[in-house]
């Protein structure tokens, strides 16, 4: 008779890499390592990295952890999400080193609430459903105050699992999903090694609502390059219309070093869109809009344009003046629009009119060297940071 394979020594809590900044007050509950599709030309995040799935058990001792932290927390507290420094540091003095990173988990979720858990890294949910809702059961358990969770996944996992292992995942308490169809274009989604056709997203993503479960899809725009910008842009537009997701989140494209788009861009086989054609790219994204009625966030500092956020379809007009009015600017007020944002010196169009902050990027521009024939390169470089 064939023995059940032990799991490996526990190794002890762990975190993963990212989320998206809409999980910043969450828990972050590392259920695999790393990307086990991890062939996106544009993605660097999980490159020379080996993925794992977690053993249930280990993602159970984490959890416990934490509940074990909270609890002292709570008898720390002089109320919801209360703490005196001096009593946080002289628990944080005596715990043993393997106690230290589940605390700072802990108190970063007690002090914001302990409202939301996103499951990392980069899809959860190749896990076999059974041994995932087991640990979202265990987590409703622990943590009878979370009204979120979330995951990340890909269309492609979520296009092979049968209906009812989704719902029966939702019914345990996984109600939202993030989605990274980055683009509705066979021609760009090949291009970028996606692993996902158009149809493949809109299957996925009407599967994840018919499961009860709130669906976040992202765009990013800038994916097709200078060749393919306006097929980007209509196909994801219509692929959109045909899912209705309940959050649309903007993504623009950056080219860090370590992803195999860099070694593109750099033999010249790969055209990275200027702020200008981006914008007109998003321009004509939100022109293909039909029908949604969800959010449609631009919640990273990579996007240029914050203000080219609200709901659809009442705010759409709003956002698309937004973009109109950058297109229309002077090439003196673009510029200074341009770099002042990358810089972080303005934080919206309407910022040009603080003549203080405008001087400020003017002297950021002269002291630094950028110039109109300078700018992409210059701000390429800045957004590089970011990723």
């Amino acid at each position: 008779m064939l023995r059940k394979a032990e799991p490996p020594p526990y190794q002890g809590f762990e975190q993963g890499p990212i989320r998206p900044p809409s999980e910043a007050q969450s828990l972050l509950v590392r259920v695999t390592r790393n990307c086990h599709w991890n062939r996106c030309a544009f993605c660097p995040v999980y490159k020379g990295t080996r993925f794992s799935m977690r053993p249930v058990e280990h993602v159970l001792r984490d959890l416990e952890s934490v509940a074990r932290h909270v609890e002292t927390l709570s008898l720390l507290s002089a109320g919801p999400g209360l703490l005196l420094e001096e009593d946080v540091r002289e628990v944080f003095n005596t715990l043993p080193a393997e106690e230290t990173a589940p605390f700072r988990a802990a108190l970063s979720w007690f002090v914001s609430g302990m409202e939301s858990v996103f499951l990392q890294d980069a899809d959860s949910l190749v896990l076999r459903p059974a041994q995932l809702a087991g640990i979202l059961n265990r987590l409703r358990e622990l943590f009878p105050t979370v009204r979120r969770i979330t995951s990340y996944s890909r269309s492609q996992t979520i296009d092979r699992m049968p209906e009812d292992s989704l719902r029966a995942l939702g019914d345990a308490g996984l109600n939202r999903i993030h989605i990274g169809m980055e683009s509705g274009c066979d021609t760009v989604l090949a291009m970028m090694r996606k692993g996902a056709t158009k149809e493949v997203h809109v299957r996925a993503g009407l599967k994840v609502k018919a499961a009860g479960m709130e669906l976040s899809e992202y765009y990013m725009p800038g994916l097709g390059g200078c060749g393919l910008w306006r097929e980007h842009a209509r196909d994801t537009a219509d692929a959109v219309n045909r899912i209705n997701p309940d959050f649309i989140r903007l993504r623009t494209l950056a080219v860090p070093g370590r992803s195999p788009l860099a070694e593109e861009v750099s033999a010249g086989r790969f055209r990275k869109c200027p702020d200008i054609l981006a914008a007109e790219e998003i321009l004509l994204f939100l022109d293909g809009l039909e029908g949604c009625t969800g959010y449609l966030a631009s919640d990273h500092i990579l996007n240029l344009f914050p203000e080219v956020e609200g709901r659809l379809p009442h705010e759409l007009p709003r956002m698309k003046e937004c973009i109109r009015r950058f297109l229309a600017m002077g090439p003196e007020a673009r510029f200074i629009y341009q770099l002042g944002r990358r810089l972080g010196i303005l934080s919206c169009l309407n910022d040009l009119e603080d003549s203080v902050r405008k001087s400020n990027v003017l002297e950021a521009a002269r002291r630094y060297g950028v110039t109109p024939e300078n700018l992409d390169e210059t701000t390429d470089r800045i957004v590089r940071r970011f990723i």
